[in-house]
């Protein structure tokens, strides 16, 4: 069912609280040192600010474990928007009580006001603990908006629990609808033939991910620390390298599954990259898969026989979805697989979609992002709703 946009209401004189996701990295200084969250957010702002609402904000950043933590206070993400906004931001101490309740009812049409960190109170991320902090929150506005897809798959108090209070009036923003649009709709009848590439570090994280791309996509490459565990689940040695004995009976089964009844073939790296050290000065290797990692090695990158295959595969594809790197990015020394891939993916004509943080900052450092369809904001939120379909924080949202 289409959820209400941000688009559908009239905004004229009214308080609009709005979920964002500045959760963003601080600089030694204090500083924001990477605004892509706070730029995401910016269309979904703008557009309440010039429909003539009063704009509310509210956002997590890092993990302060229910208490206030001067380290983790928004208070940075004001300058840096107001500088984007071209105006001057108000902020509340705190996301409850009497100043924000204070400020948010002083509040003129096309001003904006960012309230405290959420998560420096507990009934946060536990509601059910405290059902007087989300109805303090409620409080402050007459329409709620989601824009924060990167915190849809939490239960949290500001993205399902606050929506009961706004029968009729929960709306996704444009940030959030985009993710919608693409995750949801363009994955549930993409245009074939439809191949997925999964990178990063662990089975664990992935496994259920890898099993639903399966039943949708027409092939799944898999590269990056994932490729070891598999490596491993078919008795190759794997030396040094990164996997999980707790799920080499699940990357079988998926084996197992490859090309049979209705799944998707599996695809592993044919040729990788071996060092004996994560640094710029180790030695590296280049070996098949098949005969094995030497003991002091671990993987690092795919081999150049395993870009030629996967780049045959993406080439031949109408949508093509990537979530995690194929090697250590991070090192330039292991980095060219991801590189090399990213830049063929900003040249194909295909729908393409990245997911992830480390993904993003991929494409990013290849400085490809603008070629790419839709980068994704959400890293887990992503996984879970490719995986199942749905999330808590959309399921919350009103319907059209």
């Amino acid at each position: 069912m289409k959820k209400l946009s941000l688009a559908d209401l009239s905004l004229k004189n009214q308080k609009v609280l709005m979920r964002v996701d500045f959760n963003v990295p601080l600089d030694k200084e204090g500083k924001v040192a990477d605004e892509t969250r706070i730029v995401a957010s910016l269309p979904s702002i703008r557009y309440v600010s010039s429909h003539g609402g009063a704009l509310i904000l509210m956002s997590h950043l890092g993990r302060p474990k229910d208490r206030r933590v001067d380290a983790l206070s928004l208070k940075p993400c004001v300058d840096c928007l107001s500088r984007l906004l071209g105006q001057k931001v108000f902020f509340a101490s705190d996301c409850v009580g009497s100043e924000a309740e204070k400020m948010a009812k002083a509040l003129k049409p096309g001003e904006v006001l960012l309230l405290e960190n959420l998560r420096f109170h507990r009934a946060e991320e536990h509601p059910e603990e405290d059902e007087n902090f989300v109805r303090q929150l409620a409080s402050l506005g007459d329409i709620y908006v989601d824009d924060a897809f990167g915190t849809a798959h939490r239960a949290h108090a500001s993205t399902v629990s606050i929506a009961k209070y706004f029968p009729g009036k929960a709306a996704a923003g444009f940030l959030m609808e985009k993710e919608i649009n693409f995750l949801g709709e363009t994955l549930a009848n993409p245009k074939r033939p439809f191949c997925a590439l999964l990178g990063g570090s662990k089975v664990s994280t992935k496994c259920g991910v890898i099993e639903a791309l399966m039943k949708k996509a027409d092939i799944v490459l898999i590269g990056g620390g994932m490729t070891y565990t598999f490596l491993k689940a078919q008795g190759i040695p794997i030396g040094n390298s990164i996997h999980e004995d707790d799920f080499l009976d699940k990357a079988r089964e998926l084996l197992v599954l490859s090309g049979k009844n209705g799944y998707a073939r599996l695809l592993l790296p044919q040729d990788i990259v071996v060092a004996d050290a994560l640094n710029e000065n180790a030695d590296t290797r280049m070996i098949k898969c098949s005969q094995g990692i030497p003991d002091g090695y671990e993987g690092v990158d795919i081999g150049p026989n395993t870009f030629d295959l996967y780049a045959a595969e993406l080439r031949k594809a109408a949508t093509v979805l990537w979530n995690g790197p194929v090697g250590v990015f991070e090192i330039p020394l292991f980095a060219k697989g991801t590189n090399a891939l990213a830049h063929l993916m900003a040249g194909l004509s295909a729908i393409t979609i990245v997911g992830g943080g480390d993904s993003i900052a991929a494409m990013q450092a290849a400085g490809v992002a603008d070629k790419i369809t839709h980068l994704s904001t959400g890293g887990g939120a992503s996984l879970e709703y490719i995986e199942f379909g749905t999330l808590p924080g959309i399921e919350a949202l009103s319907v059209q």
